[in-house]
Order: C-alpha cells, then structure tokens, then sequence
C-alpha cells in the first residue's frame, strides 16, 4: 500500500522518464513531506542553537559586558589618579613659583643691602675727598687772601709814597685789613 501512495505521489509530480515536472517544491502532492522534514529540521536547528551556540554567544557577550564593565571602571580610576595628579603637580608648581618668588625676593634683599654697604662706602670716600678738597680750597683761599693783603700793602706803600706822604707799614697793614675784613 505504501508503493501504492509513492506511485500515486511520483505520477502526479513525475513524467514517464522520472524527471519532475516543474519545480518540485511547488508539486502540491509533496508539501505533507515537506512540512514534516521543516519541522524536524527547524527541531534540531532550535535545540542546537538553545543547547550549543546560544550559550556560547550569551557568555561571549557576558564576558564583554564584563571586560567593558571593568575597563570603564578602570579608566573612571585612572581618571581620578589623572586629576589627583594634576593637583598634585598645579600645587607642585605654586610651591615652586612661591620658592622662586621667595629666592627672588632674598636676592633682591641681598642686593639691595650690598648697594647700601656700597653706597654708604661711597658716600663715606665723596665725603672724605669733599672734606679733603674743601681743606685744600681754604689753604688756596687763605694763601690768595695772604698774597691779596701783601699786593695790597705793597700797593699802598708804593700810593702813598706816589702821593708824597710817609706812612709806616704798620698802619698800612692795619688799614688793609681792615678793608679786607669789610
């Protein structure tokens, strides 16, 4: 009976020489066939996808989830040690400007008391010279004075005999001095 059924299924599809007639996926007499192997077919594709390849794709993205879980944790840390960091070295370089701003200002210091120690060293030789120089114009004021009162006696002495009169020296020096005098 089963030959029966293949022979009645194989005529309606089949030519005399065996060959299908048309597309045989379409031959209306095999879709019972067709449908049965589908559903065995698409049984093993599910039980092997829900008990092998599912699994294997679920932990791969489980172990990415993971690795990408960790890696943003890691790079939040790192994140946290970069701007620790950066204070660090913002502080790092206040300390410095401020040391630099310390040497600066005990340089100046320095300086400035040297020029001080010079400037008073200075001051202490111009007023010593100034001193000495002032000594030296009154020894020249005093000797010029002295030659004025001499050239003036000499003068006097020599008008008065001009003149005709006899005056002693004395009382030409006392009258010259006390012209020079004011």
């Amino acid at each position: 009976m089963a030959t029966e059924i293949n022979d009645a299924v194989a005529g309606a599809c089949l030519d005399a020489g065996g060959s299908a007639l048309g597309m045989p996926q379409l031959c209306a007499d095999w879709i019972p066939n067709q449908i049965f192997w589908l559903l065995i077919t698409l049984a093993a594709i599910y039980f092997v996808m829900s008990r092998i390849a599912l699994p294997r794709i679920a932990s791969v993205l489980a172990e990415r989830s993971g690795t990408i879980t960790n890696d943003l944790a890691a790079a939040e840390d790192f994140k946290i040690k970069a701007k620790e960091a950066e204070a660090t070295y913002q502080q790092a370089l206040r300390d410095a400007r401020a040391e630099a701003d310390a040497i600066i200002a005990e340089a100046k210091a320095s300086i400035n008391s040297d020029l001080a120690v010079e400037l008073a060293k200075a001051d202490a030789q111009i007023a010593e010279k100034t001193a000495e120089s002032e000594k030296a114009i009154a020894a020249i004021r005093e000797s010029a004075m002295e030659s004025v009162a001499v050239i003036a006696n000499n003068t006097a002495k020599e008008l008065v005999a001009v003149i005709g009169g006899n005056a002693d020296a004395k009382t030409i020096t006392a009258a010259v001095n006390a012209q020079m005098k004011g």
